[in-house]
């Protein structure tokens, strides 16, 4: 081929990559604005210089929150995608909403009429997918429902796609390997995963009901005739398979959950989804699933056409603490030595963030197994290690004891004291026991959900933690319903009771609180971290998100305190980190090379979701947040809120 041909072809090649960049660099095609969730966008019109000056575009109300008689709420948790001049939303009730972007506007509404009452452990929605065909004549919108079916409808109608499934609808609870008993213990709660001619689920289920909860399986679907392609089961049922002697006495056959709970993503040009995966059941006593526990709380790579499993990483062997990778992995390039190597994040609710080879699923930089303590409760076999990385350091605190007490008085660090006194407290992987024990982080995180975002053009992760001390206790089998009867007059509040069915223990847990409702572990219990992508290393830390209520009881400005937080950030090209999540009823903007806040933008109640942006068809630059509130007892109200800022 002669060189002169050789620059043409390569000038038409680029030409056609930047028309089609520029096509569409100002969508929001999936959940992390792109396969492998970066959550980072090229636009630049809203920057660090005019931030401040952002307004309310619209506000749409869904209709769809909601308070059952006697369980839990709905949790507003969505993402919109923005494709083809529309925004679509998924609610909890399992709606699909196709808005305009620019007046706010419903342009149709689908209903799956869930059935609203069930008991839902997770009321949840995170937000829809999207598929176009090949020819670009057809777009549909596939949404996971609380009552766990997969629907597909026609993103210019909102008409279910009559050719996928039965009449457009997947129920997922069918061809398990342990089948559901009741509606409430199998969900899905976050947006379906696209590679190609596949659509990949996995699965919401109930914690600590008992040993034989709902089976995990990740599955793969034909995006155009809902043909099941594929499953895969986190726990190995063939005893031949790799991980199946992890599972001793039997116990991979009658365990359930280890399942894919939280986003999946992929890297299409590999033909991989990288699968986080949450604990076995029940997540506090493992004495009836003895071993490291394959693949729970660990990311997984699987083929996307196939299903089958090309490498996995552990986050926590035997996991007894509720930590499951909650956060999505979050797919970026190492640059080491003039090398780049496409790499994995995994962060975990332990707050350790792992950095791993995207092709083999090895650490690019160090990891190594600590000793941890052991467990002293009856039948329990707890590891006696486990991983930890050797260069980015805990994201979020990792021991609590005696000395760490905080309080806004005396008495109040006085009370938390003698909580923790008669409590095991030794740190992280501090096992449940009958005794009871603080877990540092508490099963909120360390990293929740709202997970990563990264910035390309600096190499930054940004990365939100949680600062939350738990407090478990183990309930020998006789006693745990008169205990139960008995709570509420304990320092620190209500607990959480589960039966953890088939074992010799019930369990009862709630976050370690002292006589004023405030934690008893220091500020601030919010923090958005910089990580060097390159390095591993910390760059920056700020408090984010704050407790105004609180502000009065301490002597500390009330935004240095921060805020527990469940959702995720998103990065820009104009040099901005947006975030919601906290309890404080606002969207904030940081600098993404310092982390300083630089602007609250108001909202009708908290949000408890990650934030997108776009432009919109008139040009502008939208950033957008539904905000649904948090079900926390004097917490902010119940919402179906989708606000939409812009530049005035």
């Amino acid at each position: 081929m002669s060189r002169l041909r050789t620059i043409c072809i390569a000038l038409l090649l680029s030409a056609a990559l930047y028309s089609f960049d520029k096509k569409t660099d100002g969508e929001w095609p999936v959940y992390g604005h792109d396969p492998g969730g970066q959550r980072f966008s090229p636009l630049t019109d809203i920057n660090r210089e005019n931030v401040k000056t952002l307004k309310v575009a619209w506000t749409f109300r869904t209709g769809d929150a909601y308070q059952p008689a006697h369980e839990k709420p709905t949790a507003f948790e969505a993402t919109p995608l923005y494709v083809d001049g529309v925004l679509y939303i998924g609610t909890p009730l399992g709606r699909i909403i196709a808005i305009d972007p620019v007046t706010g506007k419903e342009s149709w509404s689908y209903d799956p009429k869930i059935d609203k009452d069930a008991g839902y452990g997770d009321y949840a929605n995170r937000g829809v997918s999207t598929w176009k065909s090949p020819t670009g004549k057809e777009r549909r919108i596939f949404i996971g429902t609380i009552d766990a079916r997969l629907i597909a409808v026609n993103a210019n109608t909102g008409k279910p796609c009559t050719g996928f499934g039965d009449n457009g609808v997947i129920n997922l609870r069918n061809g398990l390997r342990i089948a559901p008993r009741e509606l409430s213990a199998y969900e899905e709660t976050s947006p379906p995963a696209i590679v190609g001619s596949t659509i990949v689920v996995g699965s919401g289920i109930a914690d600590n009901g008992s040993v034989n909860q709902p089976s995990g399986e990740v599955r793969g679907f034909d995006v155009v005739t809902g043909k099941l392609k594929w499953t895969w089961d986190p726990i190995p049922q063939d005893p031949h398979e790799v991980g199946a002697d992890t599972w001793k006495n039997g116990s991979a056959a009658r365990t359930g959950a280890a399942n894919a709970w939280s986003v999946i993503v992929s890297d299409p040009q590999r033909n991989l989804i990288f699968v986080p995966t949450g604990s076995a059941s029940p997540d506090y006593y493992g004495g009836e699933r003895v071993g490291d526990n394959l693949f729970a709380n660990s990311v997984v790579a699987l083929r996307a056409d196939t299903g089958k499993r090309v490498w996995h990483f552990q986050t926590v062997h035997h996991d007894l603490w509720d930590y499951d990778v909650a956060s999505p992995p979050v797919l970026f390039d190492v640059h080491q030595d003039g090398r780049t190597i496409a790499a994995v994040g995994v962060g975990s609710k332990t707050g350790n963030f792992f950095i791993l080879d995207r092709e083999t699923g090895k650490p690019i930089f160090g990891v190594e197994e600590r000793a941890v303590p052991r467990s002293d409760v009856p039948g329990e076999v707890s590891s006696p290690t486990q991983p930890f990385p050797t260069t980015t350091p805990a994201l979020s605190p990792q021991r609590f004891g005696v000395e760490d007490a905080w309080g806004p008085d005396e008495e109040t660090r006085n009370a938390c004291k003698e909580e923790i006194a008669k409590s095991r407290a030794e740190g992280i992987f501090t096992p449940p026991s009958v005794r009871g024990s603080l877990l540092v982080p508490g099963n909120i995180g360390g990293m929740a959900w709202g997970g990563a975002a990264y910035d390309p053009a600096h190499h930054l992760l940004v990365i939100p933690v949680n600062n939350m001390v738990a407090q478990v206790r183990l309930i020998p089998r006789a006693e745990f319903d008169r205990q139960r009867k008995s709570s509420g007059r304990e320092v620190g509040g209500k607990w959480e009771f589960a039966e953890q069915r088939g074992t010799p223990f019930g369990m009862a847990r709630r976050m370690f609180l002292g006589p004023k409702g405030l934690p008893c572990n220091a500020p601030p219990w919010g923090m958005l971290k910089g990580v060097d992508g390159d390095t591993g290393l910390v760059k920056w830390q700020v408090p984010w998100g704050h407790l105004p209520k609180f502000g009065a009881l301490t002597t500390e400005p009330p935004r240095a305190l921060g805020s527990i937080g469940l959702g995720g950030p998103i990065v820009t090209a104009g040099g901005l980190v947006f975030i919601a999540g906290s309890l404080d009823p606002g969207i904030h903007a940081h600098d993404v090379m310092s982390g300083e806040e630089l602007w609250v933008g108001d909202l009708p109640t908290s949000a408890r979701s990650t934030p997108m942006t776009f432009r919109g068809p008139d040009g502008k630059q939208y950033v957008v947040v539904s905000a649904g509130g948090h079900d926390i007892a004097g917490g902010p109200a119940l919402g179906d809120y989708v606000v939409a800022f812009t530049l005035p």
